[in-house]
């Protein structure tokens, strides 16, 4: 048996992986199916941490599939995180309408996404929840390959 075939998966480990992410009424959120599979680092920020933790311990050649409630995925969603904003804060010439997702800055700099849920002639209204938040998700795996970490 090769090391990569019997290396589990701990933090820092290679990984190489299929996947897929299915949402409880069975729609794919994301999936591996007909491409490369992903490879990433454990702990790199490829994949939230709760997806994370269903893998260790996995070595090459694991199927799993797991149910993974919202807190430990994309989060609850949050109200909150849906504001009205006057219409004159976007590009007239901006084709606006629901679903369109933009890019907004945050007052210390970062990019965030934001959907637009609604809009009239003097507001739009956006919802910057992330699209899987509050959903329990179905995270298939099958393990490809798995690298010891390095040493540090």
């Amino acid at each position: 048996m090769s090391d990569q075939q019997s290396t589990v998966i701990e933090p820092g480990s290679e990984v190489i992986m299929h996947f897929a992410l299915k949402l409880e009424d069975g729609t794919i959120a994301d999936s591996t199916d007909g491409t490369e599979p992903l490879r990433f680092v454990m702990g790199d920020g490829t994949l939230i941490q709760g997806l994370e933790l269903a893998l260790y311990g996995l070595k090459a050649g694991d199927r799993q599939t797991l149910l993974i409630g919202p807190d430990v995925a994309f989060g609850a969603r949050d109200e909150e995180a849906i504001h009205d904003m006057p219409r004159s804060e976007f590009p007239a010439d901006m084709d606006l309408e629901p679903g369109l997702i933009i890019g907004f800055s945050t007052p210390a700099g970062d990019e965030v996404p934001g959907a637009v849920v609604d809009l009239s002639e003097s507001t739009v209204t956006v919802d910057f929840n992330h699209p899987l938040a509050g959903h329990e998700i179905s995270f298939s795996v099958e393990i490809v390959g798995v690298t010891a970490p390095s040493p540090a």
